[in-house]
């Protein structure tokens, strides 16, 4: 009988590994498409990252409802997603807004700095989204989490050098976003390395858009994204963040409407449709908010990745 060849491509690039937390927990690293063992057969797996906030303002009561008394305190909560397999912990300091809380630079990296220490985890920190606030709390968690390898959160193309100087200060790496745009994405990361960000403190995340809002065009964007990295494009070649916590932004994904169906059952398969997406696509870390999405994707990459 004759033998079928595999369909083996032979890629001249690879993903940028690099450590992070204390040097345990490495993200990236990819030297072919995902889950394909007979093109890399070191396989690094996916990283998963638990999202916890600091104002619970608005949030999921589904949620909510899981996690308990343990929401209400950032360190117990990303405890909590240790617990369930976590491989980083995704901090979202939303009381900076003015118009939430308002917390200062301070408060806000006294949380992340009780988070690091409660689990030992690697961190990916956000601020409020506002770029000067953001800019005063990613310096002053950059400070508290020295020695704590981190990814501080976000850079775009006319707000990158204040975030980027902490970054770099205190030897975190910089998420550089972008949107659904495989040219901004390069533009990103030259801009960083003209700016001094070394490639191994570079993450990237191209936005992945949730099922019902855009998917496909985020799949079609990111697989280009790890197919232009692996044909040998360095200014690519840098980890992928996916973010499938933005499923719950789909009004379809938790609302408790009739004839709907359950809405835990609901919110945990849509955000995991949508992660299912980002990891085919080429993502080497995903934001997850739901529990139970949780479980399903952590089944999900180790059922494709041959119960590595």
């Amino acid at each position: 009988m004759a033998k079928v060849p595999l369909p083996k491509e032979k890629w001249s690039g690879a993903i940028t590994s690099t450590a992070m937390g204390d040097g345990g927990v490495r993200l990236g690293g990819a030297k072919g498409m995902p889950f394909l063992s007979f093109e890399d057969p070191d396989l690094p797996l996916p990283l998963l990252a638990g999202e916890v906030v600091d104002d619970l303002e608005d949030f999921p009561s589904i949620v909510l409802d899981f996690f308990g008394e343990d929401a209400e305190d950032p360190a117990s909560w990303a405890q909590r997603w240790r617990g369930m397999g976590a491989d980083l912990v995704c901090l979202r300091l939303l009381s900076t807004d003015p118009d939430r809380r308002d917390s200062s630079p301070e408060e806000a990296a006294a949380v992340a700095k009780s988070v690091a220490d409660a689990t030992g985890m690697p961190l990916i920190v956000y601020g409020c989204g506002l770029p000067e606030k953001d800019a005063a709390v990613m310096e002053a968690v950059s400070g508290a989490l020295a020695g704590h390898r981190s990814i501080l959160a976000y850079v775009e193309e006319d707000s990158y050098k204040k975030i980027s100087s902490a970054a770099m200060a205190n030897k975190h790496a910089v998420l550089a976003f972008s949107n659904l745009d495989i040219n901004l994405a390069k533009q990103m990361n030259i801009l960083l390395s003209d700016f001094g960000v070394q490639r191994e403190d570079i993450v990237m995340d191209p936005l992945m858009a949730p099922l019902g809002m855009g998917l496909e065009y985020s799949y079609s964007v990111n697989e280009r994204i790890t197919l232009a990295a692996l044909n040998g494009d360095r200014m690519l070649q840098v980890p992928m963040v996916c973010d499938a916590s933005q499923a719950w932004q789909v009004r379809d994904c938790a609302e408790d409407e009739e004839g709907m169906g359950d809405p835990v059952e609901r919110s945990a398969w849509w955000e995991f449709g949508t992660a299912l997406a980002a990891l085919l696509s080429g993502a080497d870390m995903l934001i997850v908010r739901g529990p139970y999405a949780m479980q399903l994707i952590r089944g999900a990459i180790e059922d494709l990745g041959g119960g590595a």
